[in-house]
């Protein structure tokens, strides 16, 4: 680290020293992308981490990058973009200030999630500190070096309630060589059933999306196998795709423009289509489905549908408490014995994922 950095580490230890000695509570925040996500938090002052930022080691040829939480994912992108290499789980980059450890802290990917793998996949190791103003390392910046328990990957959709998140070791992969993306008109019914037939196949799909009667499937490789899905799945070729589901990735598209509740119910990607009054939009082959409803929390979550999946209150200006389903009685055990091995104080992002903690 630099000696900036050192100086801004060692003042967001002390920060955390004096939260334990006043017994106060502290808000993670840097960009501030993400206030909208998870229960609404009412904490004595904000922990700071905007200044905490830049990329500090990447090495193309090793497929690995580090940098600070503070970080704005853009920065990243672009470095990463030069070497015609890329974030394999396609992180929503919500606007400027969306940053590496916000992204890290919510687990958020995008549309290729459910084909390469979710951002706690890609984490080799991070920097934190914890609720006793330690700084601790954990992890490698290769595959090979990580091992023992995972703390890294524990952080990663904590949402700050275990720790600081100060910086951390990506793995990143290379731009596929050609992508495209084929649209045909179908029925919600028909499209889950293409949907999971695919999947059992190798195709070189990246991403899927269902709006409007109309089905979009991303093919990403080498020229040769993406023809060769092309013409199996079939469908028109869309213009500007690139667009679309930059869209789709970071909700930019008019299906999330609404003052609607959002709600984001991860399921088996075979489920049927459900019956619920709102508008819906469906992705990661299925698995994944939104939506936008006036339906209380309690009208959505007795569907019988939803009772083996996971369903969240992604984004609402009304209501802000069941966030999250809630946990059965013994993982919630051990989501708070994690938090009183992490942060004994009590003092980070607390209710931010449930009230218990």
């Amino acid at each position: 680290m630099s000696v900036i950095d050192n100086d801004i580490s060692q003042q967001l230890q002390a920060k955390v020293l004096q939260a334990i000695s006043t017994g106060n509570s502290l808000t993670i925040k840097a960009g501030g992308s993400k206030d909208f996500y998870g229960r609404k938090v009412s904490a004595d002052s904000v922990l700071s981490l905007a200044q905490h930022q830049g990329i500090i080691s990447y090495e193309p040829t090793e497929l690995v990058i580090k940098a600070r939480a503070g970080t704005p994912l853009k920065d990243i992108q672009q470095a990463l973009a030069e070497n015609r290499q890329m974030l394999a789980f396609e992180p929503p980059v919500y606007n400027e200030k969306t940053t590496l450890g916000g992204t890290l802290a919510g687990n958020f990917s995008g549309p290729r999630r459910p084909y390469t793998g979710a951002a706690r996949d890609y984490v080799l190791g991070t920097t934190i500190i914890n609720g006793k103003a330690e700084l601790l390392s954990f992890g490698g910046e290769v595959m090979k070096n990580v091992a023992g328990y995972d703390v890294s990957r524990l952080m990663t959709g904590a949402l700050g309630t275990l720790g600081v998140i100060m910086d951390a070791s990506i793995k990143v992969v290379p731009m596929p060589e050609a992508e495209i993306t084929l649209v045909q008109s179908i029925t919600i019914t028909e499209a889950l059933a293409k949907l999971h037939q695919w999947s059992g196949l190798p195709l070189p799909i990246s991403a899927s999306c269902f709006y409007q009667n109309r089905l979009y499937i991303r093919l990403s490789g080498i020229e040769k196998a993406i023809n060769n899905a092309g013409q199996l799945i079939g469908g028109e070729q869309l213009n500007n795709a690139h667009e679309f589901w930059r869209s789709i990735c970071n909700q930019t598209h008019p299906f999330f423009q609404s003052q609607h509740a959002l709600w984001r119910f991860s399921l088996a990607s075979n489920t049927p289509a459900l019956s619920l009054t709102g508008d819906m939009l469906y992705e990661w082959g299925g698995a994944l489905r939104w939506l936008k409803s006036d339906l209380s929390s309690q009208e959505i979550r007795c569907n019988d549908l939803l009772l083996n999946g996971h369903t969240t209150l992604y984004c609402s200006n009304a209501q802000r408490d069941a966030v999250f389903q809630a946990l059965p009685a013994p993982l919630l055990a051990l989501h708070r014995r994690l938090k009183q091995a992490f942060d004994p104080h009590g003092i980070f992002n607390i209710g931010r994922m449930y009230a218990e903690f």
